[in-house]
């Protein structure tokens, strides 16, 4: 019996001990299993930056949560692993790699160190996009000839969106939109005040008489006073908690707009009567988001709106850059979002509004990117109610120069261009913001 009683003792240990070696090899593999798809962002490990945030909206936009790590290798995208997912980032060309669970937990709690400058951002809700564009300018039969660099890398990334102008904002529709893109547009119904170089061509008489004739079919008798009006509702927008991005002349010409309200500051060949020789003095800077002190240029022959846009520049296109802030990503995860590249100094890039004098930007105002050899800054950001704003100096980031006329930039040809990922970072933002907008 003593011996039987051993053997059944060390058969009962033997027993534990396998069934221990066998809960640890099967949590092994579940912890080798791959569950999660990493994309980075650096410099050289992402073969297309742009269509990386494609995809990460893409999963978003499918109900499924991803999260934004930001200032983890280049602002990198994480979301669960499944071979739909992982199909979608080869066919887009998005570089990725798959990790563990283990490696991702692994990653959270790397992150979550209060000494690194670093956050993990759960992306909930993918906002949905409209690009205010005139519904008489349709893509490959353009009036206006130029294009916008908003909707070229939301096409290029297959990010959806929706076209809106001054009938769907007057008639309220902007509510249906999380975030709302203006570009090459004029506030100020001065047409680009573009008149002495442009106005005599045909694009340019066409688009003053569709611009005029939208103007009389909403109630208005001048185009200023009807881009005013859409002015203002924007402003409704963004108080009511929508997010508003801004680039080239719909920057300046935005805040002119406002704070020239119920002042005649358009000469007679934009408007049919001359201007208020004391525009200046009655201008309410307290109406402007961005800027404030500035000087009106009411010569109605030059190719510009005021001092906002900083003209006096010496930098030659070999040294235009500028640099972008570091912000606290555990702190201010805002402008940590909109600042996130892989590289912190972004080429320089010329627009109709180009670069924002900085002695004229108001003191609540956020710089994110400035150049640091001039007296200029070239990224803003703010908030007004419930929503914010941004505003992003230039026209096309991969286009120096872009002439009147020039072609398109092809994207395929600039898959990691960091001016144009700035554009990007604007629009997934605020699929990060749990603020419900105002009713």
């Amino acid at each position: 019996m003593t011996v039987r009683l051993k053997r059944y003792k060390l058969k009962k240990d033997l027993m534990k001990k396998l069934s221990l070696i066998l809960s640890v090899l099967v949590f092994s593999i579940c912890s080798l299993k791959a569950t999660y798809i990493l994309v980075p962002m650096e410099h050289d490990k992402q073969a297309n930056h742009l269509k990386a945030y494609g995809v990460t909206f893409w999963v978003i936009n499918q109900g499924i949560e991803a999260y934004w790590l930001l200032n983890y290798r280049g602002g990198s995208f994480t979301f669960p692993h499944t071979r739909g997912l992982e199909a979608e980032c080869k066919v887009r060309g998005v570089s990725y790699q798959i990790i563990s669970d283990a490696q991702w937990i692994s990653i959270r709690s790397e992150i979550s160190n209060p000494e690194l400058n670093q956050e993990a951002v759960k992306l909930e809700k993918a906002p949905k996009i409209a690009v205010y564009t005139p519904d008489f300018n349709p893509r490959g039969n353009r009036i206006q000839p130029w294009d916008d660099a908003v909707t070229m890398v939301l096409t290029y990334a297959e990010i959806p969106f929706e076209k809106v102008y001054d009938r769907e904002v007057l008639e309220g529709k902007l509510a249906q939109y999380d975030w709302l893109h203006l570009h090459h547009e004029d506030f100020t119904g001065q047409y680009g005040t573009s008149y002495a170089s442009q106005g005599g061509t045909p694009w340019y008489k066409l688009n003053q008489q569709k611009t005029e004739e939208l103007s009389v079919s909403l109630g208005y008798s001048k185009v200023s006073t009807l881009k005013l009006a859409v002015a203002k509702k924007i402003k409704e927008y963004v108080e009511g908690g929508g997010f508003m991005f801004a680039m080239c002349s719909a920057t300046d010409t935005y805040d002119i707009a406002l704070a020239a309200e119920g002042i005649d500051i358009c000469a007679e060949m934009y408007d049919g009567d001359g201007f208020d020789a004391n525009a200046q003095s009655k201008l309410d800077f307290s109406k402007t988001f961005a800027f404030r002190d500035f000087q009106l240029n009411l010569n109605p022959l030059q190719y510009e709106h005021s001092d906002i846009d900083n003209k006096n520049r010496s930098i030659t296109p070999e040294v235009d850059y500028f640099t972008l802030f570091e912000f606290s990503a555990k702190w201010d995860p805002i402008p940590t979002m909109l600042c996130q590249n892989h590289t912190m100094t972004i080429k320089g890039f010329m627009g109709q509004a180009t670069a924002f004098e900085k002695s004229l930007v108001k003191p609540d105002v956020l710089v994110l990117g400035e150049t640091k050899s001039a007296t200029e800054v070239r990224y803003l950001h703010g908030s007004h109610g419930f929503g914010t704003w941004t505003f992003y100096g230039g026209h096309d980031p991969e286009d120096y120069r872009h002439f009147v006329g020039d072609p398109e930039t092809d994207l395929s040809l600039h898959p990691n261009s960091p001016g144009y990922r700035l554009i990007l970072n604007n629009i997934l933002f605020p699929a990060a913001q749990k603020k419900k907008r105002k009713t």
